[in-house]
């Protein structure tokens, strides 16, 4: 038999226990926290350097990859750290060289999850931003009673049990780099030096290695395929129509049910206002607004952003605001370009605003589209004299927004995610805050690997 996938978690503790690696260190004398250097990916002065713990193969195919590297501004992740990747993936099955097309945002996607998914673990600081020292802070929270000694006992092939430290470091340092830590001492991230002669026992992960969720569960909650659309629409103020809509191809806002059904996005019929409006010439208003729709009012989403696109004569503003109103004490956003893509909303603010959010700031993130359709934005003015607005509300972030309300600041507290097809899943508020870490850190990634 081969040597088995190698687990993260003891090897960690392992390494934290010999010192080995610089930046890597235990914080207290108990043994329960720990420091790992980390610096996010776009930062500017991320250089091959900063991997200089890690030794370059020296492979021929390698030096074709990072020329290729370089001119697609992956280079920061350093010669070491794509090597490692590489190792990860090999050594875990994902990737046969020769085989399999290589995919490093998979690669690194993999190997970031490692810390993520542990409920062994939690982030006790994050100092990532830090522009002279970054670095994360974890802790364990298994009681000192529940460490025991790792097991480094050979396996039938004659090799230790714990990996390559290459090919496990790949699973577990996430976007991070290994520098000398600082010399001069006195700071709260001043590491402890290993002490040889009294190691103490370290914990024992056997049970609960795989009680947190192998994946990502948010990944399949905002999974493109996954999004659906609340809309309602208002003729003076007055909701006219609600529908949830299931569209991964996105929707179009019509005034006909003469629709041209060959174009993308799913058609929603906004209604005839004769049994709406007493008002006759607001009728006549309001259906001249619907017959410029044309052939809509488009919106889907792409990527991590989702965009809108007029193909009919009336023009559109849109604005985010509040789910119950449109905030009509300022301007719009914009106007919805024709015949062209605009951005109206970008999932990766949304989700670094819940994370602050989370953490007391105050103030939830926005995620509700208001369109005003035909005529300017109500700036100033009572919206409800508009003749047609229409709320598009994506139905995911609404339900992430509720999970951090329930959660709040306390690590104590749990929510459930519930996904479509699946088994609702229990989430304590930091497993959920390093999910949506998880997410931010890997659409920073995919839009460094874009440029």
């Amino acid at each position: 038999m081969g040597t088995p996938k190698p687990r993260i978690l003891p090897w960690l503790v392992s390494q934290l226990d010999l010192g080995q690696l610089k930046g890597v260190a235990w914080l207290d004398e108990s043994r329960t926290r720990f420091r790992i250097p980390w610096k996010h990916g776009l930062r500017q002065d991320a250089q091959m350097a900063d991997f200089g713990i890690f030794q370059v193969l020296g492979a021929k195919d390698f030096e074709r990859l990072w020329k290729t590297l370089e001119r697609r501004s992956w280079a920061w992740l350093g010669r070491g750290g794509v090597l490692l990747m590489k190792a990860w993936a090999e050594a875990s099955g994902a990737y046969t060289p020769g085989k399999d097309k290589p995919d490093l945002s998979t690669w690194k996607r993999n190997f970031r999850s490692a810390l993520n998914r542990k409920e062994v673990l939690r982030l006790a600081d994050d100092k990532s931003k830090d522009p002279f020292d970054p670095h994360k802070v974890y802790e364990f929270v298994t009681p000192a009673r529940d460490f025991v000694h790792l097991d480094t006992s050979p396996d039938t092939n004659g090799k230790s049990s714990l990996s390559d430290p290459q090919e496990d470091l790949l699973e577990l340092l996430d976007g991070m780099i290994l520098e000398p830590l600082l010399q001069d001492g006195g700071s709260s991230g001043e590491a402890i030096a290993p002490d040889h002669s009294q190691l103490l026992p370290s914990p024992n992960l056997d049970n609960i290695l795989n009680m947190a969720p192998q994946e990502n569960p948010l990944r399949q909650l905002l999974a493109e395929e996954q999004w659906e659309f609340e809309v309602t629409a208002f003729y003076r103020g007055r909701q006219v129509f609600q529908q949830t809509l299931f569209c991964p191809g996105g929707l179009r806002l019509v005034g006909t049910t003469a629709d041209n059904r060959t174009l993308p996005g799913q058609p929603v019929t906004l209604p005839d206002p004769e049994e709406f409006l007493t008002d006759r010439l607001a009728r006549e208003y309001v259906r001249h607004v619907l017959k410029g729709l044309g052939k809509g009012l488009a919106l889907w989403r792409s990527g991590q952003c989702l965009w809108a696109q007029r193909l009919g004569h009336s023009h559109s503003f849109w604005a985010l605001g509040e789910e119950l109103l449109p905030d009509s004490g300022r301007g719009p956003d914009g106007e919805v370009p024709k015949d062209k893509d605009g951005g109206v909303f970008d999932l990766g603010p949304f989700v670094a605003d819940l994370i602050a959010f989370m953490e007391g700031s105050g103030h939830s993130p926005r995620y509700t589209l208001w369109f005003c359709v035909g005529e300017t934005w109500p700036q100033d003015q009572p919206w409800v004299k508009r003749l047609v607005m229409v709320k598009v509300v994506p139905t995911c972030l609404k339900e992430l927004l509720e999970m951090a309300r329930e959660g709040g600041a306390s690590s104590l507290r749990t929510v459930d995610l519930h996904i479509s097809n699946s088994q609702p899943v229990s989430l304590t508020s930091d497993q959920y805050k390093a999910y949506l870490q998880d997410l931010v850190e890997d659409m920073d990634f995919q839009a460094t690997g874009d440029t």
